[in-house]
């Protein structure tokens, strides 16, 4: 294991030229399809191996496991993890805060260009980490890719970005004096990724952390250790130190709390539910003995997100953005469509459109490339049906409304859609996760908006209209983090679109964006006087 920033590779590769999103991989093409479904080959003989707990330079084993489950075919084993408990935080934490008394010496150069080399390995293997999102979480074949494009998006990113912040000036000079503005280290930070990009926002997470001098304990979600696993070994074969990035799949209860409260845990950067967020925001706001800083939080959580469709909308437009935004990856987003509010004037034949749309929706195996495949995990369909239910209670069943039996032995439900929907009702409200669209009738533009903004979320929506006097209304009264215009509500691209939500969808921390990394890092300013410095004064 490397000690030392050393690889093979070349060890300084700064980028210089301007960020550009990395193409996403065109699977029409025949020679792409080919390689991927040679990678899924190759993943497939390499699931169910078991793999080390990675705590500075110690590979640990733990008595109880973690086995992580292919959801289109349960009795499938993608991997074997230990499971970190409480026993093993102080030595994680206690490994990331050595490791940090020599990482944060390091020039920003090197750790961007760490980050740079990480992002050539993982375009390299663009595929194999493809194959391993549709086997482990139900991917098909794009949304794996996007997962990918988007990590390297990350890795370029914010290796651009740590730049920038390095040569930050403050915006006035004092005669007489020097004045400088430094973005400098936190220090140890707990790293809690969700398991629905399983690779872009752990990554994405961990390397604004590394970029900017500090060090992570990363707890990745139980349903997906085996994605971070691979990110962690291209971390490694990148040059990253021992310590710098600590890998311990564990429990939330147990493991992730300790973790938060630690009194060496600088900062938390985590994605997921309201529930476990608002937790960690609690457990972090609590001084420890020993703790010397008020922890930061660097909270995304859930989202229940609307797509409003206006009565001049272009509807076949507004009826192709709805279904990708409600269905794309099972809904399994923070970013989907969950709620469609359509105007009365066109309201019928919308939902006669969307219902021949979504028809057309195959549910199966990702690993051929389905439209839709599984859900994440037993847990989550049984979650999912119960609100299909009850949603059959609030509203007309327009389409789906079970489990998509046909499709195999895994956790698929069929696309549904339920219509005449009260905008409080609880499928109207509550984050279900799952492919389930509730639609919602307006009366008109202003009574579309009101219902768009009266959930406790605010984190993505949408607006189709042909109007620009209604656009600039939504661009202020549409109360989300990220707002689209004529085109669907997911899909957040690094550097175009940065992400994050306003009130219980998190602290609106926008990953991919200019503000970032400000979140990693503590500005200190220095002044030195230029001239006598033996003049006696004591100020």
């Amino acid at each position: 294991m490397a000690t030392v920033l050393e690889t093979s590779r070349p060890t300084l590769r700064v980028p210089t030229t301007p960020f550009k999103n990395e193409p996403l991989t065109d699977f029409s093409n025949v020679e792409n399809a080919r390689h991927m479904r040679a990678a899924l080959s190759k993943v497939r003989a390499e699931l169910g191996r078991e793999y080390d707990m990675v705590i500075g330079n110690r590979l640990i084993k733990t008595k109880e496991k973690i086995k992580s489950l292919n959801p289109a075919r349960p009795s499938e084993i993608v991997g074997v993890f230990q499971n970190a408990d409480r026993e093993h935080v102080e030595p994680a934490v206690r490994a990331a805060a050595e490791a940090f008394e020599s990482w944060k010496r390091t020039t920003v150069e090197q750790r961007a260009s760490l980050l740079h080399v990480t992002a050539s390995i993982l375009r390299e293997r663009k595929f194999e980490f493809s194959a391993w999102m549709v086997y482990e979480v139900g991917k098909n074949w794009a949304e794996a890719d996007a997962d990918l494009a988007e990590t390297i998006d990350f890795a370029e990113f914010y290796a651009r970005e740590a730049l920038r912040l390095a040569r930050a000036e403050t915006p006035a000079q004092l005669p007489g004096e020097r004045d400088t503005l430094m973005y400098s280290t936190l220090g140890v930070c707990a790293v809690i990724p969700p398991w629905n990009f399983p690779c872009a926002i752990m990554a994405g997470m961990t390397m604004a952390a590394i970029v900017c001098g500090n060090t992570v304990v990363v707890k990745p979600s139980h349903d997906s250790p085996t994605i971070a696993m691979k990110f962690f070994e291209a971390l490694q074969e990148a040059g990253l130190p021992d310590g710098v990035v600590n890998f311990c799949p564990g429990s939330g209860p147990s493991f992730g709390s300790g973790l938060v409260e630690h009194p060496l845990t600088r900062f938390i950067a985590f994605t997921g539910s309201k529930e476990v967020g608002l937790d960690i925001n609690q457990r972090a706001a609590v001084p420890r003995p020993g703790q010397k800083w008020i922890k930061r939080t660097i909270l995304e959580m859930g989202g229940k997100d609307s797509i409003i469709v206006d009565a001049d909308a272009n509807l076949d437009a507004a009826v192709e953005g709805v279904a990708q935004s409600a269905f794309g990856f099972q809904g399994q987003k923070c970013s989907a469509c969950s709620r469609a509010i359509v105007d009365e004037k066109i309201y019928d034949v919308f939902l006669e459109r969307l219902k021949e749309r979504v028809s057309k929706i195959k549910v199966g195996e990702p690993a051929e490339n389905n439209p839709m495949g599984p859900v994440i995990s037993e847990k989550a369909m049984k979650t999912i049906l119960n609100y299909i239910e009850a949603g059959k209670k609030e509203g007309r069943l327009i389409h789906g409304g079970g489990p998509a039996k046909e499709a195999g032995e895994g956790y698929f439900i069929q696309p549904t859609v339920i219509a005449d929907v009260a905008p409080t009702a609880r499928i109207a409200q509550e984050e279900i996760f799952g492919p389930v669209l509730a639609v919602i009738k307006s009366r008109n533009f202003d009574h579309a908006l009101e219902i768009a903004n009266n959930t406790e979320f605010g984190l993505t929506g949408a607006v189709y209209s042909t109007s620009r006097e209604k656009l600039e209304r939504a661009r202020t009264d549409f109360h989300a983090g990220n707002l689209y215009f004529n085109r669907k509500c997911t899909g957040a691209m690094v550097g175009a679109h940065p992400f994050g939500g306003f009130n219980m969808s998190g602290t609106d921390s926008k990953a991919g964006g200019p503000d970032y990394l400000l979140l990693f890092t503590q500005a200190k300013s220095v002044a030195e006087k230029i001239g006598d410095v033996a003049s006696g004064s004591k100020k």
